[in-house]
């Protein structure tokens, strides 16, 4: 997994409480079991009419102007419903690292740092103001800064978030689960040889 140290990227609005799982990727796309081909596909039922083919303009992510963002700005409970791991799959393949919100649903939240992906909970004022910024201000930038635990705007100014230490280690390393076990690669090697596993 890549690691995630720091990230300067466009921001795209999705101004929508309790996003589930099914609305960023649909139930029908769940056969594969890769984890890329998805990124097409996120958010299906709101970026297409129902041919499945032709962008819907009414959805906002749908704008040149948002073309290649890697930071999305939602609301709370992001990521609620099932728990497909297909989710931080879609976001990532379209092209998502970073996501801010006022919160999240815990599995999808988890299910984000298994991906490589920075989930952030900031306050509603703050996200708030940072919908009316995105808009105001076409090709709005943020920077992304996992080791300072700041969130840099345009203007210079900083936003301090929090992160649970541990999953901050991870992202910063680029550690999955099968990274974090082969941490103890030599204590496993071990055990196997002094039970006759190896």
């Amino acid at each position: 997994m890549e690691p995630f140290k720091k990230l300067t990227g466009i921001v795209a609005p999705l101004e929508a409480l309790n996003v589930d799982t099914d609305q960023i990727i649909p139930k029908q796309f769940l056969k594969r079991i890769e984890r890329t081909g998805y990124g097409d596909v996120l958010f299906y039922d709101w970026r297409y009419f129902d041919d499945g083919k032709t962008p819907n303009p009414d959805f906002e992510m749908n704008a040149a102007r948002y073309a290649g963002a890697s930071i999305l700005l939602s609301k709370d409970n992001f990521g609620c419903g099932s728990s497909r791991e297909h989710a931080p799959w879609a976001l990532h393949d379209y092209g998502i690292r970073c996501i801010i919100a006022t919160s999240y649903a815990d599995i999808f939240y988890n299910n984000c740092f298994n991906n490589g992906m920075l989930p952030i909970r900031l306050a509603a004022d703050v996200v708030e103001q940072m919908f009316k910024e995105v808009r105001e201000h076409e090709g709005y930038k943020l920077i992304i800064d996992l080791e300072g635990m700041q969130i840099v705007k345009p203007c210079g100014a900083s936003i301090p978030f929090e992160l649970n230490p541990f999953l901050r280690e991870r992202l910063l390393n680029g550690w999955d689960q099968i990274g974090l076990t082969l941490l103890n690669e030599d204590k496993i090697s071990a055990y196997e040889k002094a039970h006759g596993i190896a």
